[in-house]
């Protein structure tokens, strides 16, 4: 369940000129939402624990471990802890950011990359100077996340008051097995005019963004250690090997590999 705010956004190390990218472990309520804010700095939410779902700019991104939001300065965004989470925020200074600043993007957070944000850990930051250490490894790091390869976990979400309430529904239970017919008594829209309202904001089919949907929610499953016939069930599939196949078509590999490659805890 959604409870009040009682975390503060705001880093506790802003970048600035000597140090301009700075990580923030942040360990926040469970289940907190923290609602529309800004920054003039761009930043990267990378879950250790947990997942984060984040909206900004009309998209909204369910963030599992392994993977990383990038939010540019100045975009207003929301956020909702799903559940126990812990998170690093790492603030990067708009003059050497290293992904464009005019949109948000999902990448993944490789192996080297962990390294380097734990190696930039806040006891290392309350230094008034950066040090040549923390020069040259920000330097990798920014290569690092420059290099990272993005990833299709955007859900745009919609301007028409129909398609909200059905793509609410959906966020909120994306096994629902309902076909797009049965959605369009509920909302008050013909199957036509929903499926012609998918195409006209989406570009894409009902069951286009379903299966996006489930895919993210699949990953943020996968990375709170949930067996793969659970989450199968959760997300409408008849069986573990459907789930499989879907996610391979869709990643390349199979969910397994996102299991395997989980975090030990830190």
């Amino acid at each position: 369940m959604q409870t009040d705010l009682t975390f503060d956004p705001l880093p506790r190390h802003a970048p600035t000129a000597a140090l301009p990218l700075t990580v923030n472990l942040r360990c926040p309520p469970p289940d907190v939402y923290v609602p529309p804010h800004q920054h003039d700095w761009a930043q990267l939410a990378y879950p250790l624990r947990g997942g984060i779902r984040i909206s900004a700019a009309g998209m909204t991104w369910l963030v599992p471990a392994l993977r990383a939001v990038w939010i540019p300065p100045h975009i207003e965004h929301d956020l909702l802890m799903l559940g126990e989470v812990e998170f690093r925020t790492v603030y990067i200074a708009p003059e050497v950011a290293p992904l464009p600043l005019d949109a948000c993007s999902v990448i993944e957070v490789s192996d080297l990359m962990r390294a380097l944000f734990e190696a930039l850990s806040e006891a290392d930051q309350v230094r008034p100077e950066a040090s040549l250490r923390q020069r040259q490894v920000t330097a990798l790091l920014l290569t690092e996340i420059r290099r990272a390869p993005p990833l299709s976990l955007g859900l745009p979400m919609p301007q028409d008051r129909r398609l909200q309430a059905l793509c609410q529904a959906l966020i909120d239970d994306p096994g629902s097995p309902l076909a797009l017919e049965s959605w369009a008594d509920r909302v008050g829209a013909s199957t036509r005019t929903l499926a012609r309202l998918f195409q006209d904001e989406f570009k894409m089919s009902f069951g286009a963004w379903r299966q996006q949907l489930r895919l993210a929610r699949a990953l943020d499953l996968i990375g709170r250690g949930c067996p793969l016939g659970e989450v199968a069930d959760r997300l409408g599939y008849a069986s573990p090997a459907a789930f499989s196949a879907m996610f391979k078509r869709a990643f390349g590999v199979p969910p397994s590999r996102f299991m395997t490659a989980r975090p030990a805890a830190e």
